[in-house]
């Protein structure tokens, strides 16, 4: 897969990400599907978005113990999504359990990344909250190495890291980006974000975008712009 806008599909019923996929006519764009639809609709709206033709980002961030994250992945790998992911700070045996779950019978499996650091998240945060007190980007580059060593596909990690993440764990590793915004956006409670056109001279494989498509008064055309931006 090459370089796509994802967009984030933050909406808490079925009826209303409907609505919001019925303006896309020329375009299915890729969406991501997260916990408040998740968990409102179950893994219906998951099979329902798909048969619209939609590609699917799983967006449920699992944290557990290796096993019960292995079951997990496997109840997810039947859903037929493009992306699921977990967070890195649950350890590499935990990420090697996903890839077992996740993998079918006949060796295919959904992609699987690991989320780093939130992008909500900032330096003092980490220190004060977390008692991390590494450098981010030395904290998510270390994150970004175990998911490698796991065997994952990439990471998902703010835009100002990604490009580090390709120096040191190669080009084919995909990073996957949120906290994009447009330079004339509000950054709502975003921490560490960038514009999708500075997010595509990084190096960013894919941008997660939210609330200036989703909010927007023309969806279709801030999509667009994002494509332009980054994609085109």
């Amino acid at each position: 897969m090459g370089k796509d806008v994802i967009i984030a599909c933050d909406f808490e019923n079925a009826e209303k990400v409907y609505s919001f996929l019925d303006k896309f006519t020329d375009r299915k764009p890729f969406v991501k599907i997260g916990m408040e639809l998740f968990y409102s609709q179950g893994p219906e709206i998951v099979r329902q978005i798909k048969k619209r033709g939609h590609k699917i980002f799983l967006d449920l961030k699992l944290h557990d113990i290796p096993n019960t994250v292995k079951k997990s992945m496997a109840v997810l790998s039947r859903l037929d999504v493009d992306i699921c992911n977990l967070h890195a700070s649950g350890t590499v045996r935990m990420m090697e359990a996903a890839i077992e779950g996740l993998t079918r019978k006949d060796g295919s499996r959904p992609l699987l990344l690991a989320v780093t650091m939130l992008t909500s998240t900032d330096q003092e945060s980490m220190e004060d909250d977390l008692l991390i007190k590494e450098k981010i980007e030395d904290v998510v580059l270390h994150y970004a190495k175990n998911a490698k060593k796991a065997g994952l596909d990439g990471v998902v990690c703010s835009p100002l890291e990604a490009g580090l993440v390709h120096e040191n764990c190669g080009k084919e590793f995909l990073t996957v980006t949120p906290g994009v915004r447009f330079a004339d956006g509000d950054i709502g409670d975003q921490k560490r974000v960038m514009t999708p056109a500075e997010a595509k001279k990084i190096g960013s494989d894919y941008i997660v975008v939210g609330r200036p498509i989703t909010a927007s008064s023309d969806p279709v055309a801030a999509y667009n712009r994002c494509v332009s931006e980054f994609v085109d």
